[in-house]
């Protein structure tokens, strides 16, 4: 199979959508989407499996709708995951080698980052990324790369991120049950922030706030390292409960009132300007102010931006985040939005469309922010493909290379086993020679 042939889906399983982009890589390096499908999420609750079957069955129509469009079977997928058992933590990894004759290769830290994926966490949680910040060899601080240096002790300072077995469980459970396989899990900020954000605002400092429906995750970059993230379980649906309630309406009309009228800032609207809602059967319509709808969003929007900026100073870099505040997913749209996050944090703010590595594609909808983990998790499947082919040349013979792509279909665990057959090769190799 040619490289470029390679074709990626990610699958999107949020509070409100579950929705599947498919893509490929052009010549120029950019992603082309060939096709996505969504569908309705109602099996999952803050970003989190509540309901095993409904999940499915949406996981299923998203897939065969992204299939039918892009004119593919799809068998595998890259899945994202969010809710708020996430946690992240910084650890540092050491690793003594044997000479200093030899330089450091990618072999040397891998190992390291595989042991790292060992390390013992409280019981009900596991580690689903290992992300390295830098390196440092000897003593020698802020190293980027360290392959090709010579030095006996190698340490690495890591960004952790863990979540609940159960819930990565579940996750794998209902895309197995659709009849897919999963490549990789992948933290949906993570992907988000792929997707949004250029390399000159990972390098000068930049807040990613990705508001969607059940969950409001945030990433935190700065001199292109990860410093932090977060999942906030609140997001659209609370603001849509909220109108519901305090308008006395059906969720449904709620939902259309905040995105067709919704505004965060209640004093852009003016006092005169109302909404009327027909009644259910036999009862009068009701008559809402625009001023009143936008009192009710701005009060919860508040809520979570407060929940945002306590992360952004939990990181402890806030002064140096001078690309500000990149806000995505669906909640992005809200009118005004960009003001309110302005105001309340001081920082600089944009609304990002993921559109920053595409190419251009015949599927419009693809560059609304509602689809920035979407595109992000198909990135993040490229990724995979470019780490993964040098390793799969290297493999000793045919036999042993067919093994190492058997146990990468397999899902979460295919990163540790396929190591175990790319170190047996190794030896075998030093064997030979």
């Amino acid at each position: 199979m040619d490289h470029n042939q390679d074709i990626v889906a990610g699958l999107d399983i949020g509070t409100t959508k579950i929705a599947c982009i498919v893509g490929r890589k052009n010549e120029q390096g950019k992603i082309e989407i060939l096709g996505m499908g969504k569908a309705k999420s109602d099996g999952v609750s803050r970003g989190v499996v509540a309901n095993i079957q409904k999940t499915v069955e949406s996981i299923k129509a998203a897939v065969r709708e992204a299939g039918d469009n892009a004119g593919v079977d799809i068998g595998t997928v890259n899945v994202g995951i969010a809710g708020q058992h996430i946690r992240s933590m910084q650890h540092r990894g050491m690793k003594m080698r044997e000479s200093l004759e030899e330089e450091i290769t990618q072999t040397d830290i891998d190992a390291l980052i595989d042991e790292t994926y060992r390390l013992v966490m409280p019981p009900g949680e596991e580690i689903i990324h290992v992300l390295p910040q830098e390196y440092i060899v000897d003593n020698e601080q802020g190293i980027r790369d360290p392959i090709g240096m010579s030095g006996i002790r190698m340490e690495a300072n890591f960004h952790i991120i863990s979540g609940q077995v159960t819930a990565a469980r579940n996750i794998n459970k209902c895309v197995h049950r659709a009849g897919l396989n999963v490549t990789e899990l992948i933290l949906e900020p993570l992907a988000s922030a792929d997707a949004v954000l250029s390399s000159e605002e990972k390098e000068a400092g930049v807040v990613l706030v990705d508001i969607g429906g059940g969950t409001t995750d945030i990433a935190i970059f700065f001199d292109n390292i990860i410093r932090h993230t977060a999942v906030i379980p609140f997001g659209g649906n609370v603001i849509t409960e909220d109108i519901r309630q305090g308008c006395g309406i059906m969720r449904d009309q709620a939902e259309l009132l905040k995105t067709k009228f919704g505004s965060a800032l209640a004093s852009e609207n003016k006092d005169n300007e109302v909404v009327c809602i027909p009644g259910l059967r036999g009862r009068d319509p009701k008559e809402i102010s625009l001023r009143t709808l936008a009192e009710i969003i701005q009060s919860r929007m508040e809520e979570i931006l407060d929940h945002v900026y306590f992360e952004i100073k939990n990181s402890g870099i806030e002064k140096q985040l001078i690309a500000g505040v990149v806000l995505t997913g669906g909640g992005s749209q809200l009118k005004h939005l960009k003001q309110l996050v302005e105001y309340m944090t001081g920082m600089s703010t944009r609304i990002g469309y993921p559109n920053e590595h595409l190419a251009k594609s015949n599927v419009e909808a693809v560059t609304s922010p509602l689809y920035a983990t979407g595109v992000g998790l198909v990135m993040k499947g490229f990724d995979y493909l470019e780490r993964k082919r040098p390793k799969q040349f290297e493999v000793a013979n045919e036999r042993t290379a067919k093994v190492a792509v058997k146990g990468h279909s397999k899902g979460p665990l295919s990163g540790f086993f396929s190591n175990i057959i790319n170190s047996a090769s190794e030896i075998l190799k030093d064997d030979e020679n």
